[in-house]
């Protein structure tokens, strides 16, 4: 069962990981994309998959299926910043001429390793982003972006590395739009996030760099039933553990963590009142970062530095109730 094996959505190949407990689908060719892990012991989508049919949409918005990646993720205002003395101008691809979520859409990676031991089985892909002339044109720092999927029995590990490859600093950022499935029962459901406030943002939903009191949200760091829950919501962990419990009422769910020294945000988005989903995802860096004015202990922006590789890790590790573990 720890293996890896190939597959097609829409003529492109997928690679899946194997365990007893689940089955992790990879689309390396088009963004990198999980878009989906299939729970053999509950039989169940985790979650929110794109269908054959959706290609048309998927290669607008890759971003609504699976573990899309976000670099960087959410608004920059206008799409533009200076850094280092650097001038950057993304793409204008949201209202109010902002930009939304990254240069990472539906770029071709590389797979450049496979491996499947007595534990489990893991797949290593990669993406130079000199290849690519529009990246390059509104992020000039070539950079080598390499992930390895690791799945070992209920436990999906996610590992990032990130080299800098040009000769001038740049500022960095990735986060992660999970798309958990909720079955359409949101009552069944709670969610715990340890977390200490709520980012405020301005009518362009663009971060002000000041935070509020959670207050009902107070609950998340105990457990909150998603019934009637309507998030877009930009939260600050502010040192508490980086890590997300989502946790039907028999006792079945999961615990999505991440590395605490470059993840400081999360965002929680349902897209209207909680009902078939809700997108837990982890951020490391405040959106809009470089023009907050903020220092990057509080925005979590990175300073990469030429020749410096950056390391981080995610973690997705399910839960089943005792009779079934």
């Amino acid at each position: 069962m720890k293996k890896v094996t190939k597959g097609q959505w829409n003529g492109y190949d997928t690679y899946i990981l194997h365990s007893r407990e689940l089955e992790v689908t990879l689309l390396p060719r088009l963004g990198n994309n999980v878009i989906r892990i299939w729970d053999h012991i509950q039989q169940r989508d985790v979650l929110r998959r794109p269908e054959e049919s959706d290609l048309d949409f998927y290669l607008q918005k890759p971003y609504h299926f699976g573990i899309p990646l976000l670099i960087p993720p959410g608004r920059i205002r206008r799409g533009h910043f200076t850094y280092a003395g650097e001038e950057y101008q993304f793409d204008r691809n949201t209202a109010n001429d902002n930009h939304i979520h990254g240069l990472h859409r539906t770029q071709a990676w590389r797979v450049s390793d496979i491996d499947e031991d007595d534990e489990g089985c893991a797949i290593t892909t990669e993406f130079i982003t000199s290849d690519d002339a529009n990246w390059m044109r509104q992020f000039p720092v070539p950079l080598k972006l390499e992930m390895t999927l690791r799945l070992q029995g209920s436990s999906l590990k996610q590992t990032f590395k990130v080299s800098h490859l040009g000769d001038r600093p740049a500022p960095f950022g990735l986060g992660l739009h999970t798309w958990f499935l909720l079955d359409g029962e949101p009552e069944q459901w709670k969610l715990k996030l340890p977390v200490s406030g709520i980012y405020t943002s301005d009518q362009e939903l663009i971060p002000t760099g000041k935070t509020a009191p959670l207050g009902d949200l107070e609950a998340l760091n105990e457990g909150l039933n998603l019934k009637g829950t309507n998030f877009d919501t930009l939260l600050h962990i502010g040192g508490k553990p980086v890590e997300a419990d989502l946790i039907r009422g028999d006792g079945y769910g999961l615990r999505y963590s991440a590395d605490a020294e470059y993840f400081k945000h999360w965002v929680l988005y349902t897209k209207g009142e909680a009902n078939q989903f809700l997108c837990i995802e982890p951020y490391t860096w405040l959106p809009d970062a470089p023009n907050t004015g903020l220092a990057p202990s509080e925005t979590g922006l990175i300073d990469l530095q030429p020749g410096q590789q950056l390391e981080l890790n995610v973690h997705l590790d399910m839960i089943y109730p005792t009779e079934e573990s």
